[in-house]
């Protein structure tokens, strides 16, 4: 697990997981609204770095402050913020996990100890070394779902892409 600072301090938690074998009760419990402590479940291939997922936590968070959430949960939001797009089903759908995923990064705000605690207790799997992100990115998935070019990467990395997608997505 590790916490990272966002804004006006608040933080944001993550913990990794590899080797996941209830995603789907995670998944019902997500959809029924009983999670706890509530907490957003990414599909981990599709997250090559931790920059972009801050990107959208920041942008979460913004919306939180301005009363603006477009989903029902401050968490559920995170995850629609970080698939750049503007159709929440979707975005959900792609970006969440499913009732296969075995590779899940859990992310919540503002996370006691004792709520990690809590999250890593609700998953049965291996929790891993967040540095793993990037070497098990499932890169071909990020270019279709984010559209990024080769020409693209050749000026910019991955995460640089996606963030840009992220912080824009709103103005297009």
């Amino acid at each position: 697990m590790k916490v990272y600072r966002i804004n006006d301090g608040n933080t944001l938690s993550l913990a990794l997981f590899d080797e996941v074998n209830n995603s789907k009760a995670l998944l019902d419990l997500m959809q029924a609204g009983t999670l706890e402590p509530e907490v957003a479940f990414l599909n981990a291939s599709l997250v090559p770095d931790v920059f972009p997922l801050l990107a959208a936590a920041h942008k979460t968070l913004v919306a939180k402050s301005r009363d603006s959430l477009t989903t029902r949960t401050l968490h559920s939001e995170l995850v629609y913020n970080y698939s750049g797009s503007k159709h929440i089903t979707e975005s959900l759908k792609r970006c969440g996990i499913s009732d296969s995923t075995t590779y899940i990064l859990a992310a919540r705000f503002n996370a006691s100890v004792d709520e990690m605690k809590a999250v890593a207790e609700l998953v049965n799997g291996k929790e891993i070394n967040l540095e793993e992100l990037e070497g098990r990115s499932n890169q071909a998935q990020i270019l279709k779902h984010y559209k990024i070019s080769a020409q693209e990467l050749g000026i910019s990395s991955l995460a640089d892409a996606i963030t840009c997608r992220i912080a824009s997505r709103d103005a297009l």
